[in-house]
């Protein structure tokens, strides 16, 4: 029986992150939050290897006006690493956090892979997203495949889930494409410039081929919201009309 979304717990200080878990289906998701509880929801998704930390430099800005989500994705961080995955599994968690958390739509910042699994969110159910931003996403077109070599010592994340991961960016499904017209939500592309080793034109045509798709370049690198944290702060909150 489902008895609805769980009670929110007290409210944290509003200079602290407050640190959770949620059960979604089978798999047990850690999320930070910060922000008014009333406020409307913000979703962060993080990149490959990375987790929800990565987005402390920013998360204080966005919380003003925000109550900000931020997730490890299935097989990073304090997440469980259960064996299986795909990035299409990790939509599914999102989708399912968002109805544990009662959240209707949502507005939602994904970077690099998290970018994607945000997009195939928009696309697959697009009344779950309002408005949409995707840090330095690469376009969904097969790219040279390099065996990525695993990192010394102990790692933050499941490393079977980057070989997963890795063989469906370099080989995308083609309905992913194909799909990205399907997205209603209004949507910011945030591009690296020069300095980035995703390609350009691709994250220019990802902006073109998302009805009303809007492109703004940081050229500091992929890592925008790192690099340049006002940057990226003033140009999400002017986007989210905050």
């Amino acid at each position: 029986m489902n008895a609805g979304p769980p009670a929110e717990p007290p409210v944290c200080p509003p200079d602290r992150i407050d640190q959770r878990f949620a059960d979604v289906d089978e798999v047990r998701l850690a999320y930070r939050v910060l922000g008014p509880p009333g406020a409307p929801p913000l979703v962060l998704l993080h990149a490959l290897g990375e987790a929800a930390s990565d987005w402390e430099v920013v998360v204080p800005a966005l919380a003003r006006s925000r109550r900000v989500y931020a997730l490890d994705l299935r097989g990073h961080g304090r997440s469980d690493w259960p064996g299986d995955y795909s990035l299409e599994l990790m939509r599914g968690d999102v989708l399912r956090f968002l109805d544990a958390m009662g959240l209707g739509a949502v507005d939602l910042i994904g970077h690099s892979m998290g970018g994607i699994v945000a997009y195939l969110l928009a696309q697959h159910r697009p009344e779950r997203v309002r408005r949409l931003v995707l840090e330095d996403v690469p376009l969904p077109r097969p790219r040279e495949t390099v065996t990525p070599t695993r990192p010394d010592g102990v790692l933050t994340f499941d490393w079977e889930m980057v070989l997963s991961v890795r063989k469906q960016i370099d080989t995308p499904d083609p309905q992913w494409l194909d799909r990205l017209g399907r997205i209603t939500a209004d949507t910011l592309v945030l591009a690296g410039g020069p300095r980035s080793h995703v390609p350009q034109d691709g994250v220019a045509e990802l902006a073109r081929r998302i009805p009303g798709g809007r492109l703004v370049t940081i050229p500091v690198g992929h890592l925008i919201h790192d690099a340049a944290p006002e940057a990226f702060t003033e140009t999400v909150a002017k986007f989210l009309g905050s």
